[in-house]
This record gives structure tokens, sequence and C-alpha cells, in this order.
């Protein structure tokens, strides 16, 4: 499995692909920090992560999406930046047609380090680990795109696998209600 990790920012926006399945050592394929100017249109900055994500989906062909879920912070602009971000990143995967997961900061770093406190530096020293780095991905925005993508490939396709079943449970009941009343229908002189 392919997935593209997005740690979603307006000035900043970190992305990372990897390849690789459940229970395996993850291959990096790509990763860079796509950046905006500040000082430009919010509506510039939006249409140039939108263009960069878009053909980084071209380009490299992920199988699946994992986004960073905003979280709560103090600083409110910085929020709605980083939702922006984010926001840009689901629709340029939806666009492709690629199924989009979210998980919060604290769902990533458990997945990479075993604990969901872990600070940058130990996320950072995990994806460095875990995909066989010679150096560090730099900026942290890098690591925590590399992070999302490993946490999606060890969980997300577990989670898809889950709700997969439960859509065929709730489909085979629909389907057995469905069956119950043509019965009684039938029954009762026809359906109508």
């Amino acid at each position: 499995m392919r997935v593209l990790g997005v740690d979603p920012g307006l000035t900043r926006c970190g992305v990372g692909v990897v390849e690789g399945v459940p229970g395996r050592t993850c291959q990096l394929v790509a990763v860079d920090v796509l950046t905006t100017d500040p000082g430009d249109d919010l509506a510039a900055r939006l249409l140039a992560l939108d263009t960069a994500l878009t053909e980084m989906v071209a380009a490299y062909r992920p199988d699946a999406v994992a986004v960073e879920r905003v979280f709560s912070q103090h600083n409110v602009r910085t929020v709605m930046g980083t939702a922006q971000a984010g926001a840009v990143a689901v629709l340029a995967a939806a666009r492709a047609g690629l199924p989009v997961q979210t998980y919060t900061p604290s769902e990533v770093k458990a997945a990479v380090t075993g604990s969901g406190q872990a600070d940058k530096a130990q996320v950072t020293a995990m994806v460095t680990r875990l995909l066989r780095l010679a150096d560090p991905p730099r900026p942290a925005d890098a690591a925590d795109a590399l992070a999302l993508a490993i946490c999606h490939v060890w969980r997300g396709s577990t989670q898809a696998k889950l709700t997969a079943a439960r859509i065929a449970a709730a489909g085979s009941v629909a389907a057995r209600t469905t069956g119950a009343e043509v019965a009684t229908a039938v029954r009762r002189g026809g359906a109508r």
C-alpha cells in the first residue's frame, strides 16, 4: 500500500509518501515541505497548496491519503490556517477518488512511538529508524507527514477492513429484513 501523509499547514505543509504493509517495515518514496508566503493572498496560498498536492497525487499515485486532524490550539489564526490546509489535502484526495483518513496527533504518535505523549524529537527519531534513513527528515513537518503515512499503513488498512465488515453486516441485515418484508407481502396477497 502506498500512502501520502499530509501534515497540514498554511505556511509549511509537510508531505510524505511511504509504501508498506501492516507489520512490516515501510519504505520511503518521497518527502517534501510545501511552503506558501504569509504575505500572499489567502486564496493564492490555498490554490498553491492545492496545485502542489494534486501534482504529488498524480506523480506518486498513492492508494490512500492520511491527514492530521486539526486539534484545538490557543491561537485561532493558526488553527484556521491548519484547518484550511487540511481541507485542501482532503479535497485533492477526493478529486483523485482516493480514500482519506484523518488521525489525531496522539494517534500518530502512539502508532509510531508507542506513546501518544511523545514529543517531536521522539517522532522524528522513530520515523528515521522505521524508514531506515541515514539522516532525520527535516524540518519536523516532513517527519510528521511521514509518521502520518506510516500510521495509516499500519492502522488504516485494519480500520478499512473493520468498516467494510460493518457495512457488509449491515447490508446483510438489511437484505434479510427486506426478504422478510417481501415474504410477508407475498403471503398477504402480493407486493404493492
